[in-house]
């Protein structure tokens, strides 16, 4: 039997669960997105180096205990702290992007 239901796309889902784009409640959803992709970013590239949590602290001057709270979205990090993170502790180059 199938279901006369519609599937959404991520998009559709995204939209009715938090609204569209520019109002408080979506705006919130995206900044916290933001802030787990950065992390979700800094820990598979630390994976990709085969190097442990502990590794990448020492190589960027922190510890820890601060690379697992970025890696798990429970710490925002300052831009200055994700570019020792990516530059230092990865060898990696950290590119932003602003778009109006």
């Amino acid at each position: 039997m199938s279901n006369p239901k519609r599937t959404q796309t991520l998009n559709e889902f995204i939209d009715e669960q938090y609204g569209a784009l520019g109002t408080p409640k979506r705006d919130a959803f995206e900044a916290g997105y933001k802030a787990f992709e950065i992390g979700h970013l800094i820990q598979q590239a630390r994976l990709k180096k085969g190097m442990t949590q502990e590794e990448l602290a020492a190589r960027c001057g922190t510890n820890k205990g601060y690379i697992s709270k970025i890696e798990n979205n429970a710490k925002e990090a300052r831009i200055s702290t994700l570019q020792r993170i990516v530059g230092d502790g990865l060898g990696g180059k950290l590119e932003l992007s602003i778009i109006l």
